[in-house]
């Protein structure tokens, strides 16, 4: 009876520890992924105005898809999608882009 028991307790601190490492190995990936994203939408942030209105919509970069909209004159709204799964954002940001000024 004592050998079951132990028997049983190895197995689930085995378990354990398998599911213990599962989730480190996720976690690395998931994290990996994130710092790419986050230099991809930094790069794009430093776009200018005009390079932004010729991105306007969804694009592949890489494995990643760029989501670049402007719902006001001088906003533009950035997303960054995996594209394995297109319709959770992973990140997104808002930056402020001026008009240019007119000529007299």
């Amino acid at each position: 009876m004592a050998l079951l028991i132990l028997s049983l307790t190895g197995v689930a601190a085995v378990e354990l520890v398998a599911t213990g490492l599962r989730a480190e190995l996720d976690a690395s990936h998931r994290e990996h992924t994130l710092a790419i994203e986050e230099r991809l939408l930094a790069a794009t942030t430093l776009l200018k105005r005009e390079e932004l209105n010729q991105r306007l919509g969804r694009r592949t970069v890489g494995e990643f898809l760029v989501d670049i909209q402007r719902p006001e004159r001088t906003l533009y709204r950035i997303g960054l999608f995996q594209a394995r799964s297109p319709h959770v954002e992973d990140l997104v940001t808002v930056i402020y882009r001026p008009e240019p000024p007119r000529a007299p």
